[in-house]
């Protein structure tokens, strides 16, 4: 089938393409508003897109319903400018579940899912304890796309649990983290255990012994 932008209904449009664009990694999103109350929401729409200075990019959708009215997630950056990625792993699925539901402002997600927190380095938002890894960020920047914003974060301050460094890189032992993603839009997830393979990177020298050399296009 073939579909024209143009003449797709919006929801067609988004239920495509996150069924296209997958797996995606979750960003757990811990903020906190001018007075404090903390929030957790996670956001799949999410990746990062450059190490020097470290940014990640997370889309945040505006709330349903007439008008531009953005999540507490988008609110809270904008008030402090703060906010910490928190990574997800298998036996964290179901509190992430739990805080992906739409509560009214105000109410504290992580209390519901009986989580504790962990004072940041950096931010003062506070990051999940239990989350094998996060990421402390300031907002670099935000773009207003329609009905939508994409967050810029700089990182400036990582956690990960001791078991899954290895010193010598130091290296995040991914294939231990346990790391889920996300699917379509149907609650599919995919587990990251044991579906890890090795593959290493070539290069242009190695490739040569195997292959005559390309010839110029032109």
């Amino acid at each position: 089938m073939h579909f024209e932008i143009a003449q797709t209904a919006q929801n067609d449009i988004y239920n495509l393409l996150i069924g296209v664009v997958a797996p995606r990694p979750i960003a757990w999103i811990t903020s906190h508003d001018l007075e404090g109350t903390l929030n957790a929401a996670p956001f799949s729409a999410f990746n990062y897109v450059c190490t020097e200075p470290p940014i990640l990019a997370i889309g945040v959708a505006n709330r349903p319903g007439p008008g531009i009215v953005g999540k507490d997630t988008a609110q809270n950056i904008r008030q402090t400018r703060e906010f910490v990625v928190n990574v997800v792993s298998e036996e964290l699925a179901e509190a992430m579940n739990l805080c992906a539901i739409d509560f009214p402002p105000g109410v504290n997600e992580l209390e519901l899912a009986q989580l504790e927190t962990a004072p940041s380095l950096v931010v003062k938002v506070p990051r999940i304890k239990r989350a094998p890894a996060s990421l402390e960020c300031r907002e670099f920047s935000t773009i207003e796309i329609g009905r939508s914003r994409i967050v810029l974060g700089q990182v400036v301050a990582i956690h990960v649990h001791d078991e899954f460094i290895d010193p010598a890189g130091p290296y995040v032992k991914a294939e231990a983290i346990h790391a889920i993603g996300r699917m379509n839009g149907k609650g599919s997830y995919i587990r990251t255990r044991d579906a890890f393979f090795q593959m290493p990177r070539s290069n242009y020298a190695e490739w040569l012994k195997t292959h005559p050399a390309p010839g110029k296009s032109g």
